[in-house]
């Protein structure tokens, strides 16, 4: 790995740290998924020399192993004096999982309609200047991302900043009060890059990777492809019949508010929905449900 990216993700992390402390007077906020990419931020904010805490998304359906790694890592840096906050999700001001979240919504998580990331991923850190593992290797729509970035409820008025010198400095230095700024250190990092790093700093990563798994995220996420998704609930059939139970409860609720119009078939199981959103053809013929649609003022 080119040790020039480590100079230059140290150099952002340091640049972010003095921001926060400048303009919302608290320490750099690092979040961590319990990801590779979450775990090298970490790192290398402790070898940045920074005042930082810590912050992750309990999502409710992350798998046991990033629950205990979370538990470890946060324990670790405690004792080093590091402050280590969880979120647990909230939806209309109350608490929610995965698992009660579904029925509310009247639809299963997909891959256009990711209501779930809004709810249980990416809240906290309003107000504050946080840092983020995101890279754009990741994926073409991450390629849009920059390494600063000012997080406003209007895309048409984010502003993103790729070097020290944009011009619209100014701009964003004046919305950061108000709104969540992000810091992404390791944008530029291939996978390449990342593993050379864990592995030269022996830095702690989740058990999973070492169990196969290319991707670390809640189970059952529709971005993880029919395969990724049957591994997991091979691994974690518990999880399986807990969608199954939230898409029987999603059924009630849309028959209590006459929602089970339309493509909807008399007799259909929160099982049959289950295999329709696994795509994994089981369901003879094809089922659809064209009306699954967010009909409310949905926040995602």
């Amino acid at each position: 790995m080119d040790m020039d990216l480590e100079q230059k993700a140290i150099m952002r992390l340091r640049e972010a740290a003095d921001t926060s402390e400048r303009f919302y007077k608290a320490p750099l906020i690092v979040t961590t998924s319990g990801g590779k990419d979450s775990s090298v931020c970490v790192a290398l904010a402790e070898k940045a020399g920074i005042d930082f805490e810590v912050m992750h998304n309990h999502t409710t359906v992350d798998a046991p192993e990033t629950v205990y790694f979370i538990r470890r890592e946060f324990k670790r840096l405690e004792e080093k004096g590091v402050k280590c906050t969880v979120n647990y999700p909230h939806y209309k001001g109350e608490r929610v999982t995965m698992w009660s979240l579904i029925p509310q919504k009247l639809m299963p998580p997909t891959r256009l309609v990711r209501y779930c990331c809004s709810i249980l991923k990416e809240r906290g850190g309003q107000g504050r200047y946080i840092t983020t593992g995101v890279r754009w290797a990741e994926s073409a729509a991450r390629k849009k991302r920059g390494i600063f970035e000012n997080i406003h409820s209007n895309p048409e008025k984010r502003v993103i900043l790729n070097n020290d010198n944009d011009d619209r400095r100014r701009l964003f230095e004046t919305c950061m009060r108000q709104h969540k700024a992000v810091c992404n250190p390791i944008i530029d990092w291939s996978d390449a890059d990342v593993w050379d790093y864990i592995e030269s700093e022996k830095i702690p990563v989740n058990p999973l990777y070492e169990c196969g798994f290319s991707r670390v995220g809640c189970v059952g996420c529709p971005m993880a492809g029919t395969q990724g998704r049957q591994k997991e609930f091979s691994r974690y059939p518990k999880y399986q019949d807990a969608y199954i139970r939230a898409f029987d409860k999603m059924l009630e609720e849309r028959k209590r508010r006459g929602k089970m119009q339309g493509t909807w078939r008399a007799g259909t199981t929160g099982r049959d929905i289950f295999h329709w959103w696994m795509k994994d053809g089981v369901l003879p013929g094809q089922m659809e449900f064209d009306d699954l649609l967010l009909e409310e003022d949905e926040e995602w």
